[in-house]
């Protein structure tokens, strides 16, 4: 029998070989590149768009990313760069490190101990490079 692969690795190795096949300059491609490129929004533009400025009794952007962030876990936190966003963007929305943290510990009783342990590594990183005034 033949190693078996996650389906999305498989076809990213594919993607890099055939990248570096047309240009071997992509070698050292990697798509967590383009997270640095995507700017986080401000907390103004997030309440605006995922917030309460529209219904005023609804759900804030904070909340909304927290349940997010739980969703995510509750698939597996297969999707890294959508988690590591999804966690930096709940920062710059109110959140704290521990409600991130213990957002994604709820999750253990639903979707198992390896995707909470996955989502907290993928958050680690993030709240990692953040400064801790927001702890």
């Amino acid at each position: 029998m033949s190693d078996a692969k996650n389906p999305f690795e498989e076809m990213m190795a594919r993607a890099q070989e055939m990248a570096k096949s047309m240009n071997p300059a992509m070698e050292s491609f990697t798509p967590k590149g383009f997270e640095a490129l995507w700017p986080t929004m401000p907390k103004d533009l997030m309440e605006l768009a995922f917030g309460n400025a529209v219904n005023k009794d609804g759900l804030d952007a904070k909340t909304r990313l927290l349940i997010t962030i739980a969703a995510l876990t509750m698939q597996g936190a297969q999707a890294d760069t959508q988690v590591r966003l999804t966690v930096r963007h709940a920062l710059e929305a109110g959140a704290k490190k521990q409600e991130i943290v213990e957002t994604i510990g709820q999750m253990s009783m639903f979707a198992g101990i390896p995707a909470m342990t996955r989502a907290l590594q993928l958050a680690q990183e993030v709240m990692g490079e953040i400064e801790d005034d927001k702890s």
